[in-house]
């Protein structure tokens, strides 16, 4: 019997947001036996060479193999994109649940915090951040946690708010629960679409926030293969060697892409209204379906 891809997950967005995703994953988790040269080998009598069968996107100013040191500098990105949107997400659901669930002095208090580091410039904010803690995985990680948890904040609270006023809870509170068993039993399960669809773009908004710190000369310091650094120093020879920029640029663009559709993709599957639009029209394939 052949494989059938469920109607519900027949989505444009979600299938290649999850093929490109998926792709650069196993990239990354697989980097050492998919790269074709140490990464920190020089050979200064092949540099600037051109895409070939022996370098297959050619080789930078030092002569090192830009494949290599891209399928590496996957491993740094999502490394600092996992970590900083799942603390991120961690601390703005509980802000978030907490906020929208007792209301009153507790909302007031919460939000306002919120408010004061959303009254930042994102990116400067993380420029401050990175300068006084210095380069490195953890710090550039902490950065983009302290610009990125306000987002989840906002949403869940907003969820929150909704969710509270539902038979369910109402009926759990009537019964003597406690909140803790509301928030998690009740509340978070049900607030659960939406912190999946922000996890998803979060990771590609991360994976851009560190190329932008590295390629500014905030991230994690040469010689590794970051894909901001190797963007930024690119760009000094994009006149004669324009592959270096294109190539690298090109891995940055296509991976946010890629984390962005599949969150489109989540979004539109999640959807309860789209859900109920589908059952009542069982032959309308919508707009983003194959």
């Amino acid at each position: 019997m052949a494989f059938r891809v469920p109607k519900k997950l027949r989505n444009a967005s979600l299938m290649i947001g999850a093929l490109i995703t998926i792709t650069i994953i196993l990239l990354a988790i697989f980097a050492p036996l998919v790269a074709t040269h140490p990464i920190e080998k020089m050979d200064m009598t092949n540099r600037f060479s051109g895409p070939s069968w022996q370098h297959w996107l050619g080789t930078d100013n030092f002569g090192r193999d830009l494949w290599s040191r891209l399928v590496f500098g996957a491993r740094i990105s999502l490394t600092i994109a996992l970590t900083a949107v799942t603390i991120s997400a961690l601390i703005g659901v509980a802000v978030g649940l907490i906020a929208g669930y007792f209301g009153g002095w507790v909302d007031l208090i919460l939000m306002r915090i919120t408010d004061i580091f959303l009254g930042f410039p994102a990116i400067v904010l993380a420029l401050a951040i990175v300068a006084a803690l210095g380069p490195g995985i953890m710090n550039v990680s902490v950065a983009i946690i302290v610009v990125a948890w306000t987002e989840y904040a906002r949403v869940v609270r907003a969820t929150t708010l909704v969710l509270r006023e539902q038979v369910y809870v109402q009926a759990a509170q009537s019964i003597g629960a406690s909140h803790a068993r509301i928030l998690f039993r009740e509340i978070l399960p049900n607030a659960l679409g939406p912190i999946i669809v922000l996890v998803s773009i979060g990771l590609g908004t991360a994976i851009l926030s560190e190329s932008a710190l590295s390629f500014l000369g905030f991230g994690l310091p040469p010689p590794a293969p970051t894909w901001g650094w190797t963007l930024s120093y690119g760009t000094r020879f994009i006149r004669d060697e324009p592959w270096l920029s294109i190539i690298s640029g090109s891995t940055i663009m296509v991976t946010v892409l890629g984390f962005n559709l599949l969150g489109d993709g989540l979004r539109d599957v999640l959807d309860p209204a789209n859900c109920r639009v589908a059952a009542a029209n069982p032959n309308n394939k919508g707009l983003t379906s194959w």
